[in-house]
């Protein structure tokens, strides 16, 4: 059996333009919505802020002569995380008590007005490239044949650095895609919509649709753990599977593609 490189035409203009854009509008996404949960670092698990009794929380045990420490609490469970999350750099050179560290958050100085333009700004584009993008997701849909197919595959990609690139997605990209503009981008955009009060003022169940606006932070914020979790894992199986011509596909669209020919 021969095996020959060709190149496919893989990812359509609208594709490729909409990524990129996605990606970025991720970014700050992420960044300015920590900025926001700097303001109020903790989550509860009722219709009402139980201050006492928070799912999660992110904040600092301060003392004149001790040492400050930062900390995360889920439930009963405490870890002291002093430098990274709960107190660390403040954006001016010097440490503070904040949720998640200048670093991290856009803008860098403590500001929760500024945040939220940022975030509210990308969230608009991050809905317009879901909209522009909803067409070509309809590939995503997946058929019984990529049930059948996907422990194979899930198997293949234990070893990603042998996986040989295909004209079309895998099953695994194919669920892992629909799983995350199907299910997981929806419910981050409504969990998002459901937190803003001018929106809650004219639709009053959008927050009644997650349990209430605490449980619609809880929702935003899960679902932007599950998102950013993506992000991490599709870059990794970028790296392995290829990165010049995964990178590449996504800024021509053309892909270098094995094929096996008989002798």
């Amino acid at each position: 059996m021969k095996i020959s490189k060709a190149r496919v035409y893989r990812h359509p203009l609208l594709v490729r333009v909409t990524h990129w854009v996605t990606a970025l509008a991720l970014i700050v996404l992420a960044m300015s919505g920590m900025q926001i949960f700097n303001a109020h670092p903790a989550l509860y698990a009722s219709d009402a802020s139980r201050f006492n009794h928070p799912v999660l929380s992110i904040g600092a045990t301060l003392s004149p002569t001790a040492q400050d420490l930062g900390y995360v609490q889920i439930g009963p469970w405490r870890a002291n995380t002093t430098g990274v999350l709960g107190f660390g750099p403040d954006g001016m050179g010097g440490m503070t008590a904040r949720a998640f560290p200048s670093y991290l958050t856009i803008p860098a100085y403590q500001d929760l007005a500024d945040g939220r333009r940022w975030h509210i700004f990308f969230a608009w584009i991050f809905v317009l490239c879901a909209i522009f993008y909803a067409r070509c997701a309809l590939a995503l849909w997946p058929n019984r044949a990529d049930f059948r197919a996907f422990p194979r595959t899930l198997r293949e990609h234990l070893v990603p650095w042998r996986v040989a690139a295909t004209p079309h997605l895998n099953p695994l990209q194919k669920l892992s895609y629909f799983g995350i503009v199907f299910i997981v981008a929806p419910i981050i955009i409504l969990s998002g919509m459901a937190l803003s009060p001018a929106l809650d003022a004219h639709a009053h169940w959008l927050p009644q649709l997650f349990g209430g606006r605490q449980f619609a932070r809880i929702w935003h914020f899960a679902a932007m753990l599950a998102l950013m979790a993506f992000f991490v894992v599709h870059l990794l199986m970028v790296a392995l599977t290829g990165l010049v011509n995964n990178l590449r596909s996504m800024i021509t669209g053309w892909l270098v593609v094995e094929r096996k020919q008989p002798q």
